[in-house]
């Protein structure tokens, strides 16, 4: 399954690590070319300035620049930006940025500000998709206390706010409800470790955090799971399952960078207010890696 011009979410899309330089800069360059060598490796597409990517302490000029970096490297089509912001105003010019950079889809959490109701999360998908690009919903209720419960989802579905939703409530069984709710919905895998269950389920696509240090073994994955080849991917579920629950731990960007420079690659510090893993954390990631970097998936 790939990228498809009217439906570029679905696949393998990565949520991009971004690299820094010594003194905490961003480094462009560096990201770049990480965004084309995820390509290279099997990835269908990139999605910069979500929460892997630390756009939450990014200024405004690094924020739009790193999407225009992104389409640079690989094409507008393969990029989809997250666009979350606290107020409405704020997350459509985001959208409208995507949309001038040439990006062909937006992901969007609901307000975060605080625990909005029904209305308010209608209300704000409703803005943003004035900008005119699709949005992909971001149900994250862990770290935003809104909840996409799949009636809500059917709703925003329904009135044409949205057209997927990345999925990351750990409930699995969501994925059927939202099947017969709104079965023209999208539903893509949030997160790395409930990844099989839901390809299992109907999942359209992946945006994903360990393909950023491990691409090719993470696609055989994907796509083993979605196609039904549930030999191989239990099995190279079962061997990186070790790393992917990271990714639904506070410590998912210093983990995941961590993998990155041990296979070889630019994944280095975070900014503040990200402190560095604490050794016995930096240690079983180190393992893990090194692990299956032995298991020839790197």
């Amino acid at each position: 399954m790939t990228v498809t011009e009217n439906r570029p979410w679905r696949g393998v899309l990565v949520a991009t690590a971004l690299p820094l330089t010594d003194d905490l800069s961003v480094d462009h360059d560096a990201y770049a070319e990480h965004c084309a060598w995820l390509i290279e490796n099997g990835c269908d597409g990139v999605v910069p300035n979500g929460s892997l990517g630390e756009y939450q302490v990014l200024t405004p000029e690094e924020r739009a620049q790193v999407v225009e970096t992104a389409v640079a490297a690989i094409g507008g089509a393969r990029v989809m930006p997250g666009v979350a912001a606290y107020g409405s105003a704020e997350a459509r010019r985001w959208a409208e940025q995507a949309r001038e950079a040439g990006c062909a889809a937006v992901m969007l959490l609901p307000p975060n500000a605080y625990r909005a109701d029904e209305r308010s999360v209608v209300a704000h998908y409703a803005e943003v998709a004035k900008a005119g690009l699709p949005v992909v919903a971001y149900n994250n209720p862990i770290d935003t206390k809104v909840d996409l419960v799949p009636e809500l989802l059917a709703r925003l579905h329904g009135e044409g706010h949205i057209h997927a939703v990345k999925e990351f409530s750990g409930d699995v069984r969501r994925a059927y409800r939202i099947a017969e709710l709104a079965p023209d919905l999208d539903l893509l895998i949030g997160a790395d470790d409930v990844l099989l269950e839901l390809a299992i389920a109907g999942a359209k696509g992946w945006v994903a955090g360990y393909p950023n240090a491990l691409p090719r073994s993470t696609v055989e994955l994907y796509r083993a799971a979605v196609g039904g080849d549930l030999a191989t991917a239990k099995s190279l579920y079962a061997q990186l399952h070790p790393l992917l629950r990271w990714d639904s731990r506070v410590e998912f960007v210093q983990a995941i960078k961590l993998s990155m420079d041990v296979v070889g690659r630019h994944g280095g510090r975070c900014r503040p207010p990200r402190v560095p893993l604490l050794p016995e954390q930096e240690a079983v990631v180190r393992a893990a890696t090194e692990k299956a970097v032995a298991a020839g998936l790197a």
